[in-house]
Formats: structure tokens, C-alpha cells, sequence
């Protein structure tokens, strides 16, 4: 069986963990502080151990998960090129724990350092995103971008930005001169790739995202038709895979302008 035809799968798979682990506690459970001051729950280490048991049985490799210890997550990143799961069992942990609708659920399969399969499910709104690399990427079955009209310019642009990691001039630039027309942010990296690929919004930009905040939503963009690199890179795979950066745009004509403004304003 291909990396595609087990997608079905792996869809299936985080309904049911959504179903099953995440959305009884919404709203209903407590959480403590990770030593970076993140939150977790008990809902994140109960979808990250069912998805931990369950993803071996789509493809047997190992789980890297965000609620395991940094020397687990490097020794699986090293130790597992032929075949490797990235998951975040809850992104938007703390949308998740004040009742805001903006969380996911997001799993990966990695193959040579590249996602080669990616889900991304928001359960408060029922939307599964996917990707399979080389064959498209969807949400609830239908193609992506679901908005096919774009801007005519920056101007007309609306971004997802995160200016809380951006460093240098940009965090101000970013909000007093930027070149887009409307700025949002929804505190879930995983959805921001997905609603780019969507094309609900136009353009996207983050000072450091964790491995498991990009490697589903990273292929379900590119698989849209977007368009990414780094804050420092043009070739966004040689930023640090650890802490990434991404300057991102759902179209070629926006990316371009887009990525100049950034390198100009850093």
C-alpha cells in the first residue's frame, strides 16, 4: 500500500482521537505549565499516548510526539530518516483550555527529512485538512484552496502573523508599516498553514516554529499551490528544522513581493 492510499487512515484516525480524547475535556479540564511556560493538559498526554498506539498499525515507524522530553524528540529525529510520525496532540493548547475554538489535532509522516503525508483536524469546527505529497491536498474531501480569487497586490493581503518571535525591527514593522491590508492571529500555528492553503487568508509569517507546528501544515500548503521560505533562508528546509521561521504566501504573486518586504524590514 502507497503513502496515499493509507490517508483515509490517518483522517479516520484523528476524527476518532479528536472524538475520543479531546473534545469530552474541552472546556472541562485543568492544566499546568511546561518549563517554557506552555500549557498542557490532560487531554494533550491522552491524544498523544492513543495516537502514540495507534499510528504504528497505518505505518510501523516510530511517534515523535511534542509532549515527550527533547532528548527523546532529537534521537527519533536522528535515528528514524526512512520513517518517522510528527505529531502534536493539541496545538492551541491554550485556546483549547479557555474555550476558544482555534485547536488541532496534527500528524505527519516524515520520510528523508520531508513530510510525505499530513493531517491537520480542528474539531470545535469539523474541518480535516490533508495532504499526500505529489497527489493535492483537501479539507472535508474537497481541493485546496477552497477561495480561488486572490489580491491584486499586498495591499489587498490578509496575514497571519506571529510578531512575538520575529526579533530585530520586524515585530514593529510588522504592525506600524506592513505592506498587507489586515493582520490576524489565531495562537495555532497548524491552522494558520492550513487557512493559507485555504486561502482564507493570504500570507503568513513566524519567528520560530517547533517541528510538530510545521510538518503537517508545511505539505498541505505547498500541495495548495503556496509558496514558503524563512526568515534567513530562501530555502526554507535549511533553517534550523528545531525552531523554523516561515515566510509564507498562498501564490506565487504575492510570495515574491512578500518575502522582499520581510528581508528589507528585518
Amino acid at each position: 500500500m502507497s503513502d496515499f492510499e493509507r490517508l483515509p487512515d490517518l483522517v479516520a484516525l484523528a476524527r476518532r482521537v479528536a472524538a475520543d480524547e479531546i473534545m469530552p475535556r474541552f472546556q472541562q479540564v485543568a492544566f499546568s505549565r511546561k518549563h517554557d511556560g506552555s500549557l498542557f493538559t490532560e487531554a494533550d498526554i491522552a491524544s498523544q499516548a492513543a495516537l502514540q498506539r495507534e499510528l504504528p498499525k497505518i505505518v510501523n515507524c516510530p511517534v515523535l510526539g511534542e509532549e515527550m522530553n527533547v532528548a527523546e524528540q532529537k534521537a527519533l529525529w536522528v535515528n528514524h530518516e526512512d520513517g518517522l510520525w510528527i505529531v502534536d496532540p493539541i496545538d492551541g493548547t491554550t485556546n483549547f483550555v479557555h474555550g476558544l475554538p482555534h485547536f488541532s489535532v496534527s500528524i505527519a509522516l516524515f520520510r528523508q527529512g520531508r513530510p510525505v503525508l499530513g493531517v491537520v483536524y480542528v474539531p470545535a469546527l469539523d474541518e480535516c485538512f490533508s495532504a499526500a505529497a505529489g497527489y493535492g491536498a483537501w479539507m472535508n474531501g474537497q481541493s485546496l484552496p477552497l477561495r480561488l480569487d486572490i489580491p491584486k497586490s499586498l495591499c489587498e493581503a490578509v496575514a497571519a502573523v506571529e510578531p512575538k518571535y520575529l526579533g530585530g525591527r520586524l515585530p514593529a514593522r510588522v504592525v506600524s508599516v506592513a505592506p498587507f491590508s489586515s493582520l490576524r492571529n489565531y495562537g495555532s500555528s497548524t491552522i494558520d498553514w492550513c487557512w493559507l492553503a485555504a486561502g482564507r487568508t493570504d500570507l503568513m509569517l513566524h519567528g520560530s516554529q517547533k517541528l510538530w507546528d510545521y510538518a503537517a501544515g508545511v505539505l498541505i500548503l505547498l500541495e495548495s499551490g503556496g509558496q514558503i521560505a524563512s526568515i534567513h533562508h530562501d530555502n526554507y528546509w535549511q533553517d534550523n528544522i528545531w525552531q523554523r521561521s516561515v515566510v509564507a504566501a498562498r501564490c506565487p504573486s504575492l510570495f515574491k513581493p512578500w518575502l522582499e518586504w520581510v528581508k528589507n524590514n528585518r
